[in-house]
C-alpha cells in the first residue's frame, strides 16, 4: 500500500514567475475535450446505428452513458481534487480519458461501447474541478485569475460550436470511430503541457466522503434514465421498468435523508437551498440542458433520417446554433455584471423556447421549412449564450463563500442531469411516433414548453441587479 506524502504547500509566484499562457492552454484543452465529447457524438449517431446494428434506445445509451456518470460524480471529483491535489487529479483524469477514448473507438458492439461511455464520464468529471483548482492556485493575482477563469470558461462555447461540425467531418471522411480517437492526441498534448508547467496544489483537509449520498444519487439517476429509455421498448408495465422507477424513487429518498443527516458535511449541504436563487439556478440549469441536449439529439437524427443530410451536412446545419454560443458569452458576461442575472437568463430562455417552437411546424423540405430551421437555430443559439453565463452568476451570488465550489459543481451536475433526461424523454417521443418528422415536431414542442418553464423560473426567482 502506497504511503501518503505530506501535503505540498502552494508557492506564491513572484512577479517574475507569472504562469505561462501554455499552462492555461493545457488546462483549457483538457476542459475542451470533456465538453467536446458531449456534442461531437450526436452527428455520428446514424452511422453508429448502422455499424453496430442498434436502435433508438441503444443510441440514447451511447449519449447518456457519458452524462450519467459525469453528472453524478462531479461533486465527488471536487472532493478528490481537494483531498489529493488538483494537479494530480487532473493528470490522472487526462490519462484515463485518453485511454478510454481509444478503447471506445475499438468497441465492437453496443454493450462494450455503452460500458466505455459510462467509464469515460468518470475521468470527465475529474477534469472539470481539478483544472479550475490548478488555475486558482497558479494565478494568485485576483485580476489575472479572473481573466484566466474567463478564458477557461469561454471554452464551453468553443466546444459546443466545434462538436457537431468536427463530428460531421470525421464521420463522413474517416468513420464514426474517429470521433473518439480525436481525444487521444488532445489528452496527450494537455498531459505534456500540464505535467511540465502546472504547479503543485495544496491538499486540503476534508471530512470523509459522503458515500451514502454519492451512491444513492448515482443509483437514482441511472435507474430513472434506464426506465425512460427502456420503457417504450419493453413496455411501461414490464417488470424491469417498474422496478427501475421504484429504485429511482427509493434512492432519491435515501439521498435526501442522508444529506439532511450529514448537514454541512454532506455532499450537497441542505442549507444551501435556504436561498431561493440557488434552487432556481439548479432548476433552470436542468431545464436549459434538457432543451439543448434533447434538441441536439432529436435534430441530429432528423437532419439525417428525415432530410437525408450526410453526416457532414448535418454538422454544418447546426452552425446557426453553435456560432452564437462561441461569440456572444463575452457580451453576456458584461451584461450580467451590470444588471444581474435575472433578465439575461429570462431573455435566454425566451429565445431558446422561441427557437424550438418556431421549428416545430416546419419538418418538411420546403424553402420555408429550411428558413424556419435556420432562424430557429439562431434564436436557440443566442438563447443558450444568454442563459448559461447568467445561471452561473446567479448560482455564485446565492451561496455562502465557503460553498462556492460545491455550488458550481452542483449546477454542472443539474445541467448534466437535465441533458440525460432530455435525451431520454425526447427519445421516448421519437420512439412512439409513426415517422421521424412527426416525432421531431412533438419533441420540439415539448422542449419549447420546458424552456418556457425556464422563463418562469428565471424571471421570478433569480436575483436582479446587485
Amino acid at each position: 500500500m502506497a504511503t501518503q506524502t505530506a501535503p505540498q504547500p502552494v508557492v506564491e509566484p513572484t512577479s517574475g514567475s507569472r504562469p505561462s499562457r501554455m499552462l492555461l492552454i493545457g488546462l483549457s484543452l483538457g476542459y475542451f475535450m470533456v465538453l467536446l465529447d458531449m456534442t461531437i457524438v450526436s452527428v455520428a449517431l446514424p452511422a453508429i446505428s448502422t455499424s453496430l446494428h442498434v436502435g433508438l434506445s441503444g443510441l440514447q445509451w451511447v449519449i447518456n452513458g457519458y452524462t450519467i456518470t459525469f453528472a453524478a460524480l462531479l461533486l465527488t471529483a471536487g472532493w478528490l481534487s481537494d483531498r489529493f491535489g488538483g494537479r494530480r487529479v487532473f493528470l490522472w483524469g487526462l490519462v484515463a480519458f485518453g485511454a478510454l477514448s481509444g478503447l471506445s473507438a475499438a468497441a465492437d458492439g453496443l454493450t462494450m461501447l455503452v460500458v466505455l461511455r459510462l467509464a469515460l464520464g468518470i475521468p470527465g468529471a475529474l477534469l472539470l474541478p481539478s483544472s479550475l483548482a490548478v488555475i486558482t492556485n497558479a494565478y494568485t493575482n485576483p485580476a489575472e485569475r479572473a481573466r484566466a477563469v474567463g478564458s477557461w470558461a469561454a471554452i464551453t462555447g468553443a466546444a459546443l460550436a466545434a462538436g457537431p461540425v468536427v463530428g460531421g467531418v470525421l464521420t463522413e471522411t474517416v468513420g464514426w470511430r474517429a470521433i473518439f480517437l480525436v481525444n487521444v492526441p488532445l489528452a496527450l498534448i494537455s498531459l505534456v503541457i500540464t505535467a511540465r508547467r502546472a504547479p503543485e496544489t495544496a491538499r486540503k483537509p476534508r471530512r470523509g466522503l459522503d458515500l451514502t449520498g454519492q451512491l444513492s444519487s448515482i443509483v437514482s439517476l441511472a435507474a430513472l434514465v434506464y426506465a425512460l429509455i427502456e420503457g417504450p421498448t419493453n413496455g411501461w408495465s414490464a417488470v424491469d421498468v417498474v422496478v427501475a422507477f421504484a429504485v429511482a424513487v427509493v434512492a432519491a429518498v435515501v439521498f435526501v435523508a442522508a444529506e439532511r443527516r450529514a448537514g454541512d458535511a454532506a455532499m450537497l449541504p441542505p442549507r444551501m437551498f435556504g436561498n431561493r436563487g440557488f434552487s432556481a439556478a439548479l432548476v433552470a440549469g436542468l431545464l436549459a440542458n434538457f432543451g439543448l441536449s434533447g434538441l441536439l439529439f432529436v435534430l441530429s437524427l432528423f437532419f439525417q433520417d428525415g432530410r437525408h443530410y450526410s453526416s457532414f451536412g448535418a454538422g454544418l446545419a447546426f452552425l446557426p446554433l453553435t456560432l452564437p454560443t462561441a461569440i456572444n458569452p463575452i457580451f453576456t458576461g458584461r451584461l450580467v455584471g451590470r444588471i444581474g442575472p435575472r433578465r439575461p437568463a429570462t431573455i435566454g430562455f425566451a429565445l431558446m423556447a422561441a427557437g424550438a417552437l418556431l421549428q416545430a411546424p416546419f419538418t418538411g423540405n420546403s424553402g420555408l421549412a429550411l428558413a424556419a430551421t435556420v432562424v430557429g437555430l439562431v434564436l436557440f443559439g443566442f438563447g443558450v449564450s444568454f442563459a448559461m453565463p447568467a445561471l452561473v452568476a446567479g448560482m455564485a451570488g446565492s451561496v455562502p463563500a465557503e460553498f462556492a465550489g460545491i455550488g458550481a459543481g452542483t449546477l454542472n451536475s443539474a445541467r448534466q442531469v437535465g441533458a440525460s433526461l432530455g435525451v431520454a424523454v425526447l427519445g421516448v417521443v421519437l420512439g412512439q411516433a409513426s415517422s421521424n418528422p412527426g416525432g421531431t415536431r412533438i419533441a420540439l414542442i415539448i422542449a419549447g414548453v420546458a424552456l418556457l418553464a425556464g422563463v418562469l423560473v428565471s424571471s421570478t426567482s433569480l436575483r436582479g441587479r446587485s
